[in-house]
């Protein structure tokens, strides 16, 4: 089974961290490597990743497994609370803010998986997720999948579920960018094309009209396989309202660019 890599960036999400990390550490898949990069956080998520790390090597778990007649008592199974086999953990720590893509760019740079991925620090993974994104990446099928996704709030009560269409480049990038945030795709488009611009205010949706402009072979998975946090009350870094409005408008230049590069392919065929 294939190496995936995911990349958590990390900026002051101290009350959600862990249970992002939870949720990539006990996907189905086999062989996962999670890097987490925190760009100087303000609030406490320095001290919440640390105590994490020395969690993931010395928790604990257990359960009623045998009741001893003797005794009178119920024994516990003891065992570690993580998974121990397939799993590689790494924190890295801006020294100083250097803003969300560089961030995950530098991730990216350290990764050493065959398949990679960005999980946003307060969002959750399905279990399945990994190990059904990466099957048709691992046929050769498709260079980068994407599945649906729920929108959740903080209670984890499900807002709406966001189905995507199956790909094709005029749906996803020429009439809106419809390829959500539950992807993984060959670590190998980074080394032909390029990683995310540091200067592109929409930098996944730049990213991968690159990616597609290229060549990348996309495929739609029709299952929900990610939940993303509603920022709804919580509007702050690239969701204040001014940073929300320059990404929209930054993502139309790029529809209209996709819809250029459309009709030109179109008019060489």
């Amino acid at each position: 089974m294939e190496k995936i890599s995911v990349i958590v960036p990390s900026y002051n999400h101290a009350q959600y961290i862990e249970a992002c990390l939870d949720s990539i550490l006990f996907q189905d898949h086999d062989n996962i490597e999670l890097i987490i990069v925190d760009d100087c956080s303000t609030d406490d998520s320095r001290r919440v990743i640390t105590e994490y790390l020395n969690g993931v090597e010395n928790d604990t778990a257990s359960h009623a497994a045998r009741y001893n007649e003797e005794t009178g008592t119920v024994e516990r199974a003891v065992y570690p609370r993580y998974p121990q086999q397939g799993r590689t953990i790494k924190a890295i720590f801006n020294e100083r803010n250097m803003g969300s893509t560089w961030t995950y760019n530098r991730g990216f740079r350290e990764a050493t998986g065959k398949f990679c991925a960005f999980v946003v620090s307060d969002d959750i993974c399905h279990p399945q997720m990994f190990s059904t994104l990466a099957a048709p990446l691992e046929r050769d099928e498709a260079d980068f999948t994407y599945a649906d996704m729920f929108v959740i709030d903080d209670c984890h009560r499900i807002l709406r579920e966001f189905k995507l269409p199956d790909y094709d480049f005029e749906k996803s990038f020429a009439d809106w960018y419809l390829c959500g945030v539950a992807t993984l795709y060959k670590r190998s488009l980074h080394e032909r094309f390029g990683y995310y611009d540091e200067q592109a205010k929409a930098d996944d949706h730049e990213c991968y009209l690159r990616f597609a402009m290229n060549g990348a072979r996309f495929l739609h998975i029709p299952k929900t396989l990610y939940s993303v946090r509603s920022h709804h009350d919580r509007e702050v870094g690239l969701h204040d309202p001014g940073a929300f409005n320059a990404l929209l408008s930054y993502s139309a230049e790029l529809t209209l660019r996709a819809r250029e590069w459309l009709e030109k392919k179109r008019s060489q065929d």
